[in-house]
């Protein structure tokens, strides 16, 4: 975890949960923070050490949302979003750029 560092850049990203309760299905949408470090790419579960983050890229997919995609060495990990990610996207390119 990147404990004293400060974050560079944050984007929310959603997430539904499906649960049975009772007799009923009940859904649950959770929004979090994804977080960019010099370091790392950090979310609720998962962090990722920006040499370990190949590439991001972004799909829309209506008006309101689309999918981040973290191109990573354990995989391709995508999220929900609901903001634009050009900033994120770009902060985590001149992390990459320095090297």
């Amino acid at each position: 975890m990147s404990g004293a560092i400060s974050i560079i850049s944050m984007i929310s990203y959603t997430y539904v949960e499906r649960k049975i309760k009772r007799t009923q299905k009940v859904t649950i949408q959770h929004s979090k923070g994804m977080y960019l470090y010099a370091d790392s790419i950090e979310t609720q579960n998962d962090c990722f050490p920006i040499n370990a983050v190949f590439d991001i890229s972004y799909k829309c997919v209506s008006k309101d949302s689309g999918f981040l995609y973290l191109h990573t060495n354990q995989g391709m990990f995508a999220y929900t979003i609901q903001t634009d990610p050009a900033d994120f996207i770009a902060a985590y390119k001149d992390i990459k750029k320095k090297g």
